[in-house]
Formats: C-alpha cells, sequence, structure tokens
C-alpha cells in the first residue's frame, strides 16, 4: 500500500468513529497551517527533501506529511509523485504563489488564506483579484435568451422571428443531428 493510500484510508475512513476523525482533521489543519506559516514566511526559497527528511523538519509524522503533500501538489510548479511516493521519494514545496492563494479558496480554507504572511507576498488588492477570480471561475452565467419578438441580436432592427430565428433554429437542428450519429 503506498502512502497515499494509507493517507486516505486514515483521513477517509467512513467507518471511523466521528469523534476521532474530526480530531484528526483538526490536528491534520492545526500543523498544516503551521507549514504554511513556515513557507509563507520566505516563499522563494525552495524546500526539497525526500518526504521522510520533510516530515522531520517540519516536526510531521509521515502520513500527515502524505497529506501535506496531497493537498499542496495542485499548486506546486512541479507535481510531486504522490500515487507512487515512498518516504524516501525525493519531493519539492517550489508553489506558485497565486495559484496556491486560489486553492486555498477553493478549498475554502480561510485558515489559510487569512494568514498574515501572505500581506508581505500580495498586498490587499491582488488578494482580492485573487479571491474573487477564483469564486468566478465556478459561476455558470446563463445567456439571456433571445425572444421572437426581441430586437435581432444581429443589428438589424428587425424583430428576430422576422429576421436570424429561422436560420439559428436550422443551425440548432444540424448541431443536435450532428451530435446524434456519434
Amino acid at each position: 500500500m503506498t502512502l497515499l493510500e494509507e493517507w486516505q484510508k486514515k483521513a477517509y475512513n467512513r467507518e471511523a468513529d466521528q469523534g476521532t476523525l474530526k480530531k484528526l482533521w483538526d490536528d491534520y489543519f492545526e500543523k498544516e497551517k503551521g507549514v504554511y506559516e513556515i513557507l509563507l514566511t520566505d516563499p522563494d526559497n525552495v524546500v526539497k527533501g525526500t518526504v521522510k527528511e520533510l516530515a522531520e523538519r517540519f516536526n510531521l509524522d509521515i502520513l500527515t506529511m502524505t497529506g501535506f503533500l496531497d493537498g499542496i501538489n495542485e499548486s506546486v510548479i512541479t507535481p510531486n509523485p504522490i500515487e507512487t511516493m515512498d518516504e524516501n521519494t525525493e519531493v519539492s514545496l517550489a508553489f506558485d504563489k497565486e495559484r496556491l492563494y486560489r486553492n486555498m479558496v477553493k478549498a475554502e480554507a480561510d485558515w489559510l488564506y487569512n494568514l498574515p504572511q501572505w500581506d508581505h507576498i500580495f498586498d490587499e488588492e491582488k488578494r482580492h483579484e485573487l479571491y474573487m477570480t477564483q469564486k468566478k471561475s465556478g459561476t455558470y452565467v446563463k445567456e439571456k435568451k433571445v425572444g421572437r419578438n426581441d430586437p435581432c441580436p444581429c443589428g438589424s432592427g428587425m424583430k428576430y422571428k422576422n429576421c436570424c430565428m429561422k436560420k439559428d433554429q436550422e443551425a440548432e437542428r444540424a448541431r443536435i443531428a450532428e451530435m446524434n450519429q456519434f
């Protein structure tokens, strides 16, 4: 069993006592916060080492370090082989600052994206921009449907039904027919 599989079995065990699982996650989040406080203090310093070395450096057990690596992997510049790594696998924590911030927002990890260390990396305006970019990325904006008696969107000044409606309906039927061929 790989380290990642062991971590997932422990952290996502549906049969475990909920109190025990809550304590595990509360402890993990506190340790995760501590690691990020260190990393964000000097964000341009590339931290590398084996999984075991980094666990010792940050005073974590191997499985907690594995969980941390799983969490940060989408934000690192070169993804680590988390699926296959063991404690002797060389990994890097070199992260893209903007991507890390957005991923923290995406995960709704306010205890991480509100760390004071971010103040030295991005000004308030940039953090707000990154926050809003991430929040809007999951928002679907439905286009307003043109009604048959609305002015035609082509700008002719005619009603849609007397201008482009038939052409648009034919194009839609052709698109659906093409999709049904597969």
